[in-house]
């Protein structure tokens, strides 16, 4: 019989796993299985079927055993940005609750434009033991479940009700992974019978296959339009984004900026864009940002943003540039492209980079503006080098960067997601290497930090296993999602943990008191109803769950723990208390958008309000 007509019998679940387990890219020369394996825990909808098949490939994809649902799609968000989304893992979950707890995961990944794909258990296709456990029966649509709830936060969604529908789906959901302007996660529900139903799959289905991810060379008129603006602007600024990274167009940017002498900003997601020594790194921009980027930002007259989607925390809710600014918006994504008003250049990175250079060549910035642009970073620099520098004073986030950023290896990774801690590493940290910073500020999800640690961990040891993985996280985000500590000390993937405690949601205790309102049940000492507050003993929390732990009271001993904790060969946990009112990041921060009270009868809330709304005619109108 000719090849193209045999068959081979599999239930649905063993060609899911098979066919991804054929799924190749090549990075680098190399080619690597283009799912790197998943995180599983299994349940009554997916351990007979899905669990049998995993089983037997154990070894091409490997699967890591979970604590939490929701943490392990953060670990598979964490995994594909240290890969720079050309890996991804799966994450499988039982029908019901299991499933659920991925949902908050899909909308982190959703936002940050991060493959991950979900195959979750569904409830049966026959309906014949309906109700079953777990089922959120609809009375007036049974076709209507739980699952359905993941429309909204993922780029790709599918029941499979017959076990053929996979050829079909499952290349469609790679495709969506894939695809530089559609990217994100790809959700696939697996009613438990179906999983078990067998077909005659054809052969030449699971055929190895290499996949490529796209560049999609930009439109030369767009080109031609943005290049004739560019020339015109004696106050040029690059805003660098993720997409960048994401792009593998650092070296483009970098050479882009350095031949037409233009100023750069990065974005939270493009942090670690330049160095920080780089003499066109000119700061973060922002909200969270710093005064010299603003500062270049409020004058110059052509912006153009490489790889951002323009969030309101880059765009100071778009108080951050003067309004007769032109925006130039390189992204591959459309949507993001046109946004507020901007001449959208819709591709690649890199090949928009190189075509916009061929446009503009002989263009330089005035050497006027370049200085300007420079003498703000340096005295940036100085603020900074103040900030972090142990003192007679009260610990801070801070001063712990600081010390780490003193301390550490130029590759080490440094991940950091919700609370005060993005916008101190944002402001503070000084890049050594470019691609070693994971702020998630794209859906800042308290409970990312130690779990995106430990898939970006599993993915540094693919490649870069002597380096380090930094976590920086606050006592609030420790006590909502640490269990993955655990999981770090089974797996073996060595992390290190910076938990600075300030007694509870400090930085949300901040924007109350300085929205006027009086402190209410952010901090544990002001919950009325917690009449006797005391602190969590982290150390010996995290010692039990098997790693290395040691409390530390100062910027110099966290310093000597930090030495241990690199020369250790497991997880190591550093607690130290910081203060909740002092030592933050005062410099460097725009406007924000918040919404506060209209009406109230404090006198201190109005006063804040009318001082927040001071500076609301600064903010341009857009589309």
């Amino acid at each position: 019989m000719d090849r193209t007509h045999r068959t081979i019998r599999l239930t649905t679940a063993q060609a899911i796993i098979r066919w991804l387990s054929n799924q190749f890219i090549n990075i680098d020369g190399e080619q690597l299985r283009l799912c790197g394996g998943g995180f599983g825990i299994f349940g009554h909808g997916n351990v007979t079927c899905l669990g049998e098949a995993l089983n037997s490939v154990r070894d091409e994809l490997p699967l890591y055993r979970g604590q939490n649902e929701q943490s392990m799609g953060f670990a598979a968000a964490g995994y594909s940005k240290q890969w720079l989304r050309q890996r991804f893992m799966f994450c499988t979950a039982s029908a019901g609750p299991g499933t659920s707890n991925l949902l908050t995961s899909a909308a982190l990944a959703h936002a940050n434009r991060l493959p991950m794909l979900l195959l979750c258990g569904d409830t049966y296709v026959t309906r014949l033991p309906d109700p079953v456990l777990q089922q959120m029966e609809n009375f007036g649509d049974p076709t209507l479940g739980v699952n359905d709830a993941f429309k909204p936060v993922v780029r790709y969604w599918d029941r499979i009700t017959h076990p053929a529908q996979i050829i079909q789906s499952l290349p469609n959901a790679i495709a969506t992974m894939l695809d530089p302007a559609d990217c994100g996660p790809a959700f696939l529900g697996l009613p438990q019978d179906v999983q078990g139903w067998a077909y005659d799959y054809p052969e030449i289905w699971f055929d190895k296959k290499v996949h490529r991810i796209r560049r999609q060379t930009p439109d030369a008129a767009e080109v031609a339009e943005a290049a004739a603006l560019l020339k015109t602007a004696r106050k040029p600024m690059i805003i660098a984004g993720g997409g960048v990274q994401y792009s593998r167009a650092v070296a483009e940017l970098t050479e882009f900026a350095e031949t037409h002498q233009i100023p750069v900003v990065e974005t939270i997601a493009g942090r670690a864009n330049l160095l920080s020594t780089h003499p066109l790194n000119i700061g973060p921009i922002g909200v969270t940002g710093s005064n010299s980027a603003n500062a270049i930002a409020e004058q110059a007259d052509v912006i153009v943003a490489v790889g951002t989607r323009l969030q309101d925390f880059t765009t100071g809710s778009w108080t951050a540039f003067s309004k007769e600014a032109r925006f130039i918006s390189i992204n591959a994504a459309r949507h993001d492209a046109a946004k507020h008003l901007s001449l959208p250049v819709v591709g690649d990175a890199r090949l928009s980079l190189d075509a916009l250079a061929a446009g503009v060549d002989g263009y330089a910035a005035p050497s006027t503006w370049v200085s300007e642009a420079q003498r703000h970073r340096a005295e940036w620099d100085a603020y900074v080098e103040e900030n972090v520098a142990p003192g007679n004073r009260p610990n801070s986030y801070a001063m712990a960067i600081g010390v780490v950023n003193a301390l550490c290896d130029t590759r080490d990774r440094v991940v950091a997601a919700a609370g005060g801690l993005p916008a101190e590493v944002t402001a503070n940290w000084r890049t050594l290497e470019q691609g070693t910073v994971d702020v998630e500020f794209g859906f800042s999800c308290m409970g990312y930090e130690i779990s995106g640690a430990w898939g970006a961990r599993i993915a540094q040891t693919e490649r870069e296993p002597e380096q380090d993985t930094i976590v920086f996280i606050g006592d609030g985000s420790y006590m909502m999602l640490n269990s993955d500590i655990y999981s770090s000390v089974l797996s073996q993937k060595k992390l290190i943990i910076l938990v600075l405690d300030n007694g509870g949601f400090a930085v949300i205790n901040k924007l109350q008191n300085n929205t006027g309102n009086d402190s209410f049940n952010n901090l544990i000492s002001d919950c009325p109803t917690i009449p006797h507050p005391f602190a969590v003993d982290f150390e010996a929390h995290a010692r039990a769950q098997g790693a290395n732990a040691e409390t530390v009271s100062n910027p110099a001993e966290l310093g000597e723990a930090f030495k241990r904790a690199k020369a250790a060969d497991k997880t190591s946990v550093i607690c130290m208390k910081v203060d909740a009112y002092e030592g933050w990041t005062t410099e460097g921060h725009t406007w924000w958008e918040c919404g506060t009270p209209h009406a109230s009868d404090s006198e201190s809330v109005r006063a804040a309000h009318e001082d927040w709304e001071s500076s609301r005619p600064k903010q341009r109108k857009g589309v």
